[in-house]
C-alpha cells in the first residue's frame, strides 16, 4: 500500500496490490496518509509460496481490474501527467 501511495504522489499511476488478509490495514493506511483515492486490487490470500499456477491463475484474474484501474488514470489535459 505504501508503495502505491508514494509512486502515486510522484505523480505516476499507480495501483496497489492487496491481499484479502490486509485489505483493512490497506485502507487504513491510504486514509492515515490522506490518499483514500489510490487505487487497489484486491488479490487472494496467500499469493506468495503457491505456485507459478497459482500465480498465474491469479494474473489472469486481477488483470482486467488493473488495465481498469490504469485507464482511469490517464491524463485528462494530455500533458503527460497523470491524474491520481
Amino acid at each position: 500500500m505504501r508503495d502505491g501511495i508514494n509512486i502515486a504522489r510522484l505523480g505516476v499511476p499507480a495501483i496497489a496490490l492487496v491481499t484479502e488478509e490486509f485489505w483493512a490495514q490497506g485502507e487504513f493506511i491510504a486514509r492515515s496518509l490522506g490518499m483514500e483515492d489510490v487505487p487497489r486490487v484486491r488479490l487472494p490470500h496467500p499469493v506468495a509460496g503457491t505456485g507459478k499456477a497459482n500465480l498465474r491463475k491469479v494474473a489472469e484474474q486481477i488483470a482486467p481490474a488493473v488495465f481498469e484501474a490504469l485507464a482511469a488514470q490517464r491524463p485528462a489535459d494530455g500533458d503527460g501527467t497523470a491524474n491520481v
